[in-house]
């Protein structure tokens, strides 16, 4: 059965913001629609819109034709429309079947029938082509496994008709990025329309057909995502041309001579003697496949993992950081990857945010905050990280990801560090959101910070480095100067075995 989705001059406000703006375009069965946008361009919102999670003060929606209004995502899901956040919605204590059929167990008589729900379960397992069992725990699962369990609970759904994808691959290996794109391959010719927001060009590229393009909170134009240029896309999006935006990148060209960082033979219960330095004013790129071990280096040296062997030198001294306060106390931080889980504090305002870290120095003694300063702190971080907010005051996670990101950044330089650590920084940021992000990587390394980023986009690590050290298996199997790296010799490296580099010393 053919199905249609249309969106008629949908707008929707918030306090201080128009977050969409009279949007109107259609979604047809049996093809994937891309949508594209820089981060707060209207596109998460838009879903959540037609998901029942927030309601328009404007417009409607129309599916096959009829007009449709959910007051909440049951209703949705009713209808027939499911999407798949980039956060899971999944019960981690319960099994694969129980989680797909959550609220609708098959039944016998009065008595839940587990074998059947079992079965069911495990046929649409089958029908993906994943190696994991009806029966296993959701929480012993990848997250890749645990996003493709939300996935078949739609899936296994009889009334399906549309299906949402909210950057559905920031946690994805490239192999699990194939079993997804299969996967909708399979959704798209069984007639489902399928909507996929991403700011990962090359995947818009592989998997879409049309791209639906926002900016600022209103539809611009559909294109077809194949015949039209990538830099005519970005134009749409963000309204100017970015060109090569590493070539544009104002870079600290002084030697970077002076030794800032040392780690020496580092060992925890998760990498194997990791030695490097890193010198003052340097970007210090880290890249490796998933798993290599580059994020679990970092957490041994600033102490959320205990270091079971070697040492950390910074300016020459040695150093021992028990936590991450003390990594931090002695002038160390770490951007994480999960921002959600280990970054932003969702309940709080931009101001708690930026100054959770400071609450010694806007304290006196009796334990009483300096609310000016914090304020004054928080404005500033606004200021020179251009965070797009109406006030402090607003909530964090009524932010987009690229500003939310920008917060976090804002409260660990406010710590006045002289490392910094980025683990994988632009995670789920637009293009245009970017092209900030790497100027202000790179006006760090001017200021004379030491920088290390860690970063699985092949051009982003070699665009924005001085040196790529490259981790496999929980070992460092190389180390690239910025002129001599290309991505064949990054991934060359990433997936040398250990036996390989060690006939090669």
């Amino acid at each position: 059965m053919q199905h249609t989705l249309e969106f008629k001059k949908i707008t929707k406000y918030f306090p201080g913001v128009k977050a969409l703006d009279g949007v109107s375009f259609q979604a047809r069965s049996g093809e994937v629609l891309a949508f594209l946008g820089e981060n707060g361009a209207g596109k998460s919102t838009l879903l959540k819109t037609l998901n029942g999670d927030y309601q328009p003060d404007e417009g409607e929606y129309l599916v096959d034709g009829q007009p449709a209004h959910f007051r909440n995502p049951h209703e949705a899901i009713e209808a027939g429309i499911s999407v798949i956040y980039q956060e899971r919605q999944i019960l981690m204590e319960l099994s694969v079947a129980e989680n797909i059929y959550l609220g609708r167990m098959p039944t016998k008589g009065i008595m839940i029938d587990t074998r059947k729900a079992n079965e069911n379960a495990q046929r649409i397992i089958e029908d993906f082509g994943l190696p994991i069992r009806a029966t296993d725990k959701v929480k012993d699962l990848s997250i890749a496994y645990q996003q493709m369990v939300e996935i078949m609970k739609a899936y296994s759904r009889d009334n399906l008709k549309v299906i949402c994808f909210d950057e559905p691959t920031a946690s994805l290996s490239d192999a699990e990025i194939d079993s997804l794109f299969r996967i909708i391959g399979k959704l798209k010719s069984e007639g489902k329309i399928i909507i996929y927001v991403s700011h990962r060009m090359s995947e818009i590229k592989t998997i879409a057909d049309k791209v639906a393009i926002f900016k600022d909170g209103r539809y611009v134009d559909t294109v077809d995502a194949r015949t039209t240029p990538e830099a005519d896309m970005i134009r749409m999006m963000v309204g100017r041309d970015l060109g090569d935006i590493y070539e544009k990148l104002d870079r600290n060209t002084a030697p970077k001579t002076e030794v800032l960082l040392e780690a020496r033979h580092i060992s925890s219960d998760y990498v194997d003697d990791v030695s490097f330095t890193l010198h003052k004013g340097e970007v210090l790129g880290f890249s490796g496949l998933v798993g290599a071990g580059r994020t679990e280096t970092m957490r041994a040296i600033i102490g959320a993992d205990k270091m079971t062997g070697g040492e950390v030198l910074l300016e020459g001294k040695p150093i021992h950081n028990h936590s991450p306060y003390h990594a931090m106390k002695n002038g160390i931080v770490l951007v994480p990857e999960d921002r959600k889980m280990q970054g932003i504090l969702a309940n709080l305002d931009i101001t708690d945010n930026i100054n959770i870290s400071l609450l010694d120095k806007h304290s006196n003694a009796l334990g009483i905050l300096n609310r000016k300063a914090e304020q004054e702190t928080a404005e500033k971080g606004i200021r020179d990280f251009r965070i797009k907010t109406p006030s402090a005051d607003k909530k964090i996670v009524e932010l987009s990801g690229g500003n939310q990101q920008k917060c976090i950044v804002a409260r660990w330089m406010a710590t006045e560090p002289k490392v910094l650590i980025l683990d994988e920084p632009t995670k789920g940021i637009d293009v245009g959101a970017k092209a900030e992000f790497y100027q202000m990587i790179c006006n760090f390394a001017k200021q004379g910070l030491g920088v290390i980023l860690i970063s699985s986009e092949l051009p982003e690590v070699i665009g924005l480095s001085d040196r790529i050290i490259v981790m496999r298996g929980r070992e460092i199997t190389g180390e690239v100067m910025r002129e001599d790296a290309t991505e064949d010799r990054l991934l060359s490296l990433g997936m040398m075995e250990k036996t390989k580099k060690e006939n090669e010393a």
